[in-house]
């Protein structure tokens, strides 16, 4: 179900991986399925867009003019950035937004980026010239993962095709690792996704790359156990992973620090290995 509703909290926070800067939410849920959401452990379902479009965008206005942002840094050369879609999928949403206006104050603006994770190739988004003032990152992970915990979403492959897609249509494309998933033959999984992006992406030069490893946590753990408990047979390893309560007071758990090191390494050798071109911009 999509609400609509006057956004109240018109807070901007701190990013830091990412983004410099998280903007006031747009939109809140998802309607998409995935196991290991984070925005599931707070908004089960549903999904609340925010009427008051402007508001919102006169705040991070106020915010870009008025934060001192130390450029260069690796989110960006120049731009404060800001993540527009942190808690939804704005690609997925974009009909429910009054999306071109948004983009439209991203285009103009001599400080403020805007940026978003996406697993849905939305082939309206083509349609507008940001020029190079939207930055998309495609989450991608391996499609037999893909297939189990984000049902419904646009094919990886379908995701790879759309890069050079989107960069020529004006957007700043990056990829976004994200949940790297533990599992017997996970390598040798990426191995054929890394190969995969240096088949098909053209602007090699022009595509960074996060690396997100997974957190999962209990709520969502137990929620999924009673609708979806085949997904937690890769989600909830214990002898691999440790409990982190978040900063929020959530029950979380993660790869052992000791075991995730060994992991990492392995991540970028392997993708270092294949596709030395993607610059990753930070890995954790």
């Amino acid at each position: 179900m999509v609400t609509k509703v006057t956004r109240k909290a018109l807070l901007i926070r701190p990013s830091g991986r990412s983004t410099d800067f998280i903007t006031p939410s747009f939109g809140y849920g998802c309607l998409y399925n995935c196991s290991y959401c984070y925005m599931k452990r707070h908004k089960p379902d549903g999904l609340t867009i925010a009427t008051n479009t402007g508001d919102i965008l006169t705040e991070v206005n106020n915010h870009a003019y008025f934060t001192h942002q130390q450029k260069p840094n690796q989110t960006h050369p120049i731009f404060t950035t800001y993540d527009i879609s942190c808690n939804e999928d704005f690609a997925l949403h974009a009909k429910f937004h009054d999306w071109e206006n948004i983009f439209e104050f991203f285009r103009t603006h001599p400080i403020a980026m805007g940026s978003f994770a996406t697993k849905y190739v939305n082939p309206e988004l083509i349609k507008f010239n940001p020029e190079g003032k939207i930055r998309i990152r495609f989450s991608l992970m391996p499609q037999s993962r893909s297939d189990i915990h984000e049902p419904n979403t646009s094919k990886i492959i379908d995701r790879i095709k759309a890069i050079d897609a989107f960069i020529d249509a004006g957007y700043d494309v990056h990829v976004n690792f994200s949940p790297v998933i533990i599992y017997d033959g996970w390598l040798e999984e990426y191995k054929y996704l890394f190969q995969m992006l240096n088949d098909y992406v053209d602007y090699k030069k022009q595509v960074l790359a996060e690396v997100i490893f997974l957190t999962h946590n209990e709520n969502k753990h137990k929620a999924n156990l009673e609708n979806h408990p085949h997904t937690e047979v890769d989600l909830w390893k214990p002898s691999i992973q440790e409990p982190k309560i978040s900063q929020y007071g959530g029950r979380n758990i993660r790869y052992n620090r000791h075991l995730k090191s060994a992991f990492m390494k392995g991540f970028q050798i392997m993708h270092d290995e294949i596709i030395p071109w993607n610059t990753i911009r930070y890995m954790f």
